[in-house]
């Protein structure tokens, strides 16, 4: 059954959100919560610090009006478009007018503001973006994305290849959300749109790009998604990846550096340029993969030293990459869970004290003992270390 409200949803409960939406006209229907916000809550699954969209009635000005009058704080962040972000303690919502495309090109779309709801809602991507909600919890759903929701089917709204015509990111959009909501179904009229536009897209900035691909790695189950958007030529899997990455998924893993790693261990950097993605983040799948190294090489200690956490992200991943049985990947976890780890707990200065300068032979003696400290399961004592040197 389709309900027609939302029941105990936090964030519409929240006394800001009823503030503002109080402010903008909300007990008339003039502002309504729309999109990912009331998506999710609708099938109970609602992320830690979820955006809250609202659309309004109401110009930008009378917005920042309203707000104002309101005690709100109004920035205009992309007032161009009909955008105000408003905060009220720790709450922000972003609020934007109604609008209905005049002319569109690719990213770029001129638009005029109105009052017409379902026009806002045709203008949106898939059906189940497209979900309104009062501030009384009652639905406003003029395209049935309720039912698409519930039932897994990710659905453009109206004609396919004219939604991507409108902004080729909704390629990728198509998969991440047919990886999310989906099943990993693959809507038909949507996936023909999808094919005929893969070539198409040279044009998106890479920035929007990689975006959607961080997204789509942080999933919980992407890989056969991944698999068809490699033989569309949106993304290039090393040999054997989609075997392994389904075997990291059947794991519990779902990071998105982990996979990052698993995709191409060696074209990270490429990876890093086609999609912009953050020096930390390829840092990280780089230790994941350094760690996965050692750990199959059994080094359990060293990849714990070494890595930390991300020692437990390699883990999985040599699991995964070495179809590893069972037996075998809870004999290492269970090895790892054991060791101590700890930093090697003399430096520099404990050399220089008993009179070592500073150099390459201070360098050797620190690989030393660091050796020792590791293989001893992190057991020794600082004595016990320094007496490798000076003994």
């Amino acid at each position: 059954m389709i309900p027609d409200r939302l029941e105990g949803a936090e964030w519409l409960e929240r006394p800001q959100v009823q503030t503002i939406l109080a402010a903008l006209d909300g007990a008339t229907g003039k502002t309504r919560a729309v999109g990912g916000v009331v998506r999710d809550s609708l099938i109970g699954r609602m992320r830690e610090h979820a955006d809250i969209d609202m659309a309004t009635e109401l110009l930008p000005v009378a917005v920042m009006q309203r707000a104002k009058a309101s005690g709100i704080t109004a920035y205009p962040t992309g007032i161009e478009h009909g955008t105000v972000t408003l905060r009220l303690d720790e709450t922000t919502v972003e609020v934007t007018t109604l609008r209905q495309d005049v002319v569109t090109n690719g990213r770029h779309a001129e638009v005029a503001f109105g009052t017409d709801w379902v026009a806002d809602a045709e203008r949106r991507d898939f059906t189940l973006n497209a979900l309104y909600c009062f501030a009384d919890g009652r639905l406003f759903d003029p395209l049935g994305g309720a039912g698409d929701l519930i039932n897994g089917r990710v659905r453009f709204i109206g004609d396919a290849a004219q939604r991507i015509a409108e902004d080729g990111l909704r390629v990728y959009r198509f998969f991440r959300f047919s990886a999310s909501h989906g099943g990993e179904q693959f809507d038909v009229d949507g996936l023909a749109a999808c094919k005929e536009a893969a070539e198409e897209l040279e044009h998106i900035s890479r920035e929007r790009v990689g975006a959607e691909m961080l997204r789509m790695l942080a999933l919980p189950r992407v890989a056969t998604t991944l698999a068809l958007m490699d033989r569309l030529g949106l993304v290039r899997l090393a040999a054997g990846s989609v075997a392994a990455l389904q075997r990291y998924e059947a794991l519990g893993g779902q990071n998105a550096a982990a996979r990052l790693a698993m995709l191409g261990r060696d074209d990270l950097a490429q990876r890093q340029a086609d999609w912009r993605l953050s020096k930390a983040l390829i840092a990280q799948a780089h230790h994941i993969e350094e760690a996965a190294a050692m750990l199959r090489r059994g080094d359990t200690g060293w990849a714990a030293y070494r890595f930390g956490e991300d020692a437990v992200e390699g883990l999985a991943v040599a699991a995964a990459e070495e179809n590893w049985p069972p037996e075998q990947l809870a004999e290492l976890a269970r090895d790892m869970g054991r060791l101590p780890v700890a930093p090697l707990p003399v430096g520099g200065a404990d050399l220089a004290a008993r009179g070592m300068k500073p150099g390459p032979d201070m360098g050797a003696a620190l690989a030393i003992m660091e050796r020792a400290w590791v293989e001893s399961g992190f057991c020794l004592s600082k004595d016990a270390l320094l007496e490798r040197i000076f003994h």
